[in-house]
């Protein structure tokens, strides 16, 4: 029991020394890209002409997405 309170606390020490729990690097950048599609969102709502230039875009965007994902 005590080996393995040891070998815990070791993991715990190491998960915090990488710094796991506290990189939020990536967290802006998925914050502005929720908020750029929500704002999307509502311009489409808002102004049905606009609708199909985003839903054009859109398309292209996940059209490239798929062709960056299969040359991988």
């Amino acid at each position: 029991m005590l080996e393995a309170r040891k070998n815990m606390t070791r993991i715990t020490n190491l998960v915090w020394k990488l710094r796991i729990w506290k990189d939020t690097k990536g967290q802006d950048l998925i914050e502005y890209a929720l908020m750029a599609g929500f704002v999307a969102v509502a311009a489409g709502a808002i102004m049905p002409g606009v609708a199909t230039s985003i839903s054009t875009i859109f398309s292209k965007i996940s059209s490239v997405m798929t062709a960056a994902s299969t040359q991988s």
